[in-house]
């Protein structure tokens, strides 16, 4: 390359960064950090002796100011910047608080006892270590790879479990896949083979060899792979006049709605000060929302399966660059999307951009926000606005969605995609024995031995190793099993209904009897409850107990006379089958209860804990509502755990349809009439 020609490439380069750093530069006190903080950060680290050839970052990102000045806060007032950093160094972590206006390092305190977000560099180490191990190696050479070029080893944290042995180590789980030709790598784990690691240490603590399977035909899902069908005729979405929303920095202005949207690297895109606007008039619904955290628990008793219990927002968001991934134009984002971008982290620390995590779009799903028929037809199509984003957590993908609609509900939906986890077995397909009940051996349920599905069961325990296959899960190609697991996700939900100090109610239907002399016998009625603790705002979705969750502003009423509220209205959902002493079940103790309300706190973010890689049980709301704080006509937020157990099918490969679950958040008595009937008769 010619001086001239390497000139223009550093002036292009020096001008994409000015760009980029003037386009970041902040208009809300909610703006993420932009170019030039993030290099204030790291400078004032530099100057405070907290940059060394050890530092690595986990995280660094904004710290939002005083949640009353955001509210109160209006265009052109000053902007308070503070920066929050999470730095391991060695097997130590360290949490560091930075005000960027000033230039000025605020805090410095190690957290003794934690473990950082997992990252890149522990996830390559550790499969490097094993694959310099003499005893690997013999195990590799015993299923015939003399040359592992070509093998793929990662480490990833095991779900604690509390053994003794790894005990306040950096403890990764390593495991191998066969990568060569073949894009679909998660069908070829080489299985029996798996090592653990201590990344601090640099030594590899264990390889366990077990019992090994052949290596499954591969299994690909690309279009050279799989022929695509006929295309449809075409079907064509413009918006010649430009898009119905305004999108100024972060602020969205759409319809009655206005609201922040960030990327955040643990949580993904932040929703916050939510408003609806009528007039003059623009009234608060929500401070904040956010995804706080995702459990997956997988139900095979094996090693190395049993340690598969992931809380995967929390221990991989630095791994991957941040939770939020690159979204696709045209597959996971309609052409007309806008896209906001999100500053990264790398694990030393040096800002970068990852583009296209988060897309804004209209949609017209073709459904009817309102109709009637009395004589003629009166009715208003639906229009919804969509705030995207996709997580890629190993073979996992997630597509997160907080749909806004016209009627002033927000509808928040989770997608979930990608390549199951598998394991190779030695059988090519399953045999399914005929029996009836699901029950062997002419057992009934009440007997003290039973066999469910082949697995010997006496008095509820498991007595013996299944001896099909595929007991644990499903036959999904020849040779492979995918493996049986669960689905948790949990949000944390500010709600201000009409201002900060709200109560949750509970509307219980409850039923009631008729005299005998009435034509009808029974019928239900709402029995009204006020939660005034924490321990009380622990509940359950029941089909025999009915109830209705809303979180009501006392000191407001709409013209009927009613408080006016919000609730929290549960889609389809589970309740966890892991026992309560069951160790990956206490360390995601959020998923004992669908909703959690806890008093505000701005430190209290994380259903499971600010550190949840490795953690002990007992973090993040079992240990904050333990004491059990008054929580009636105050600044409250409410914590919704939508969950699915995933009973693996052979349509989910080899790659899994999309499938979609959702809760909303609704207005109840907020308004005083439907807010959709003055739509137009376009969508």
């Amino acid at each position: 390359m010619s001086a001239l020609a390497r000139f223009n490439t550093g002036l292009a380069a020096l001008l994409t960064l000015q760009s980029t750093a003037q386009a970041q530069a902040p208009r809300h006190p909610l703006d993420p950090l932009g170019w030039e903080e993030h290099w204030v950060v790291l400078e004032v680290l530099r100057d405070a002796g907290h940059l060394t050839d050890a530092t690595r970052f986990a995280r660094l990102s904004l710290s939002p100011p005083d949640k009353g000045l955001v509210w109160s806060w209006r265009t052109g007032q000053p902007i308070p910047r503070l920066a929050h950093a999470i730095i391991k160094e060695q097997a130590k972590t360290f949490e560091a608080d930075i005000d960027v206006s000033q230039r000025k390092l605020v805090a410095w305190r190690e957290r003794a006892g934690v473990q950082t977000a997992w990252t890149g560099e522990d996830l390559g180490l550790a499969g490097d270590l094993v694959k310099a191990d003499t005893a690997w190696q013999r195990a590799m050479r015993g299923r015939g790879y003399n040359d592992w070029s070509f093998v793929a080893c990662f480490g990833i944290p095991p779900g604690n479990l509390g053994e003794p042995e790894f005990r306040g180590r950096r403890i990764a789980k390593v495991l191998c896949q066969d990568e060569s030709r073949y894009r679909n790598r998660w069908g070829r784990g080489i299985e029996g083979l798996y090592a653990f690691v201590d990344v601090n240490e640099k030594k590899v603590v264990r390889v366990m060899d077990g019992e090994s399977a052949p290596m499954p035909p591969p299994q690909e899902y690309d279009a050279n792979a799989i022929p695509p069908r006929s295309a449809p005729p075409p079907m064509l979405v413009s918006q010649p006049m430009g898009a119905g929303f305004r999108l100024e920095g972060g602020e969205v202005t759409w319809q009655n709605w206005s609201f922040h949207a960030r990327v955040d690297s643990r949580v993904g895109v932040v929703i916050s000060t939510v408003r609806w606007n009528e007039g003059d008039r623009s009234r608060l619904v929500l401070y904040e929302g956010h995804l706080s955290e995702i459990f997956v628990p997988y139900m095979d008793p094996g090693l190395p399966w049993y340690s598969n219990n992931f809380l995967d927002a929390g221990e991989f968001y630095s791994l991957v660059g941040g939770l939020a991934q690159a979204l696709e134009p045209g597959v996971d984002c309609p052409d007309h999307a806008v896209y906001l971008n999100q500053l990264t982290t790398g694990v030393n620390g040096r800002p970068g951009t990852a583009e296209r995590t988060a897309c804004i779009f209209e949609r017209i799903p073709g459904d009817p926000a309102w109709r009637h028929r009395d004589g003629t037809i009166e009715g208003r199509p639906k229009r919804d606005l969509v705030v995207r984003f996709a997580a890629v957590l190993g073979n996992y993908d997630y597509v997160f969605d907080w749909v806004f609609q016209q009627d002033g509900t927000i509808r928040v939906a989770v997608g979930s995609t990608g390549i199951a986890e598998t394991k190779a077995v030695k059988a090519a397909k399953a045999v399914v024995a005929a029996q009836g009940g699901g029950l062997g051996g002419g057992s009934s349920a009440g007997d003290p031995i039973i066999y469910i599905d082949g697995i010997r069961v006496e008095n509820g325990v498991l007595k013996a190793a299944a001896e099909r296959p595929d007991a644990y899960g499903r036959f999904v190609a020849p040779n492979i099993v995918a493996v049986n697991h669960d689905h948790y996700f949990n949000f944390r939900l500010d709600l201000d209904v009409g201002g900060a100090a709200n109560t949750l109610e509970i509307d219980r239907l409850k039923q009631v009897l008729l005299p005998k002399d009435h034509p009808r016998r029974s019928l239900w009625v709402l029995d009204p409850a006020t939660v005034k603790t924490e321990a009380e705002g622990k509940l359950h979705m029941d089909m025999a107990r009915p109830a209705l969750w809303r979180v009501v502003n006392p000191a407001q009423s709409n013209r009927q006379g009613y408080p006016v509220s919000m609730e929290v209205r549960p889609g389809m959902n589970n309740q966890t089958l892991l026992s309560a002493d069951d160790w990956p079940r206490r360390r995601a103790g959020f998923i004992d209860h669908h909703l959690w309300v806890t008093p505000y706190d701005a430190a209290e973010r994380y259903a499971a804990g600010d550190y949840p890689t490795l953690s002990l049980p007992g973090e993040g709301l079992p240990k904050w509502t333990a004491a059990n704080r008054r929580v009636e006509n105050t600044d409250i937020v409410v914590w919704y755990t939508m969950g699915f157990h995933h009973v693996m099918r052979g349509e989910d490969w080899p790659v899994m349809p999309v499938s979609w679950h959702s809760f909303d958040i609704r207005p109840f008595d907020f308004f005083d009439r439907n807010p959709a009937i003055d739509l137009s008769r376009k969508p």
